[in-house]
């Protein structure tokens, strides 16, 4: 197959072989192979089939001081595990991230099972072969009985976990996301190595991880917790008369806090969990069963 550039642009790079403790001005190429950094004092080429990780908007700590926002590049060499950092104008990053995840994760096969749950339903679904496509803001899943899509936007939580599948322990995600009637929905995704997992992994996590970036500086009372966990053990929606905690009136007031801080909205029937809400609801149970 003929390689082709797809992204092209100049920024500022780091790797270990261009010998330099500093970020450097850089040319950044992008093909279906491989990635290119290429500076005055030397280039690096990374095989894509050699990436095994990709970090967005987080810096090392001995270059933090040099990168804002940037995408590290974590590959294998010679038996060695290296990264390299990319930072540029944020249009060319955000060409270069979509276009980089695009090719990684092109001609992957996994096996899902969606959705696995409905709100906390389990369904009888089955496994069931699909591919794998990126697009902004989303992944696709295709080629199985049943294609579905999952908007990053509307992921709630996710973990890393292992399924056996024809007598063979294999890496999984399990995610749970809003689909586009508006349930919560859970999907397992099993992949065929742990370099998919970690990729897949991390495009999944771009959105969630700024949505959680937004819910540090909220820090809810005891009070708020217990209305929010009374909603989701409701099933994300509840009449006012089933979450109350004490007075009424001080449960309306703590319902309104909420709605401000944008985790409660009207639902048909009742105060609903908005994404942020669930995503503040199932974080608290995590520590809780940790």
């Amino acid at each position: 197959m003929e390689e082709s550039v797809v992204a092209d642009f100049v920024g500022r790079v780091h790797a270990a072989s261009l010998q330099t403790d500093e970020p450097a001005t850089g040319r950044v190429l992008l093909s279906q192979r491989r990635l290119v950094l290429a500076t005055d004092d030397g280039k690096e080429t990374i095989p894509l089939s050699k990436v095994f990780d990709v970090v967005v908007g987080s810096v090392p700590g001995d270059l933090r001081s040099f990168f804002n926002d940037s995408v590290t590049v974590a590959y294998e060499r010679d038996g060695t595990r290296r990264s390299a950092l990319v930072e540029g104008e944020p249009d060319d990053m955000d060409r270069f991230v979509r276009l980089l995840f695009k090719l990684l994760l092109r001609n992957v096969a996994v096996t899902v099972r969606h959705p696995a749950k409905v709100g906390g339903r389990v369904t009888d679904a089955s496994d069931h072969r699909a591919s794998v496509s990126v697009s902004p803001g989303e992944i696709r899943f295709a080629d199985c009985p049943e294609p579905f899509t999952v908007d990053l936007s509307a992921v709630i939580d996710y973990e890393r976990t292992d399924r056996t599948l024809g007598g063979k322990k294999r890496p999984a995600l399990v995610f749970r996301h809003v689909d586009g009637d508006d349930r919560t929905v859970t999907s397992i995704t099993t992949v065929p190595n742990k370099r998919v997992l970690n990729i897949l992994g991390r495009y999944i996590k771009i959105e969630y991880d700024e949505a959680m970036e937004d819910l540090d500086s909220f820090d809810p009372t005891e009070e708020q917790m217990e209305i929010l966990v009374s909603i989701y053990s409701a099933g994300g929606e509840a009449n006012i008369a089933d979450v109350v905690t004490g007075d009424v009136t001080q449960t309306s007031m703590i319902l309104d806090t909420l709605r401000e801080a944008g985790l409660v909205a009207d639902g048909e029937s009742g105060a609903a969990l908005t994404r942020k809400g669930q995503m503040v609801v199932s974080s608290y149970l995590e520590s809780v069963n940790a």
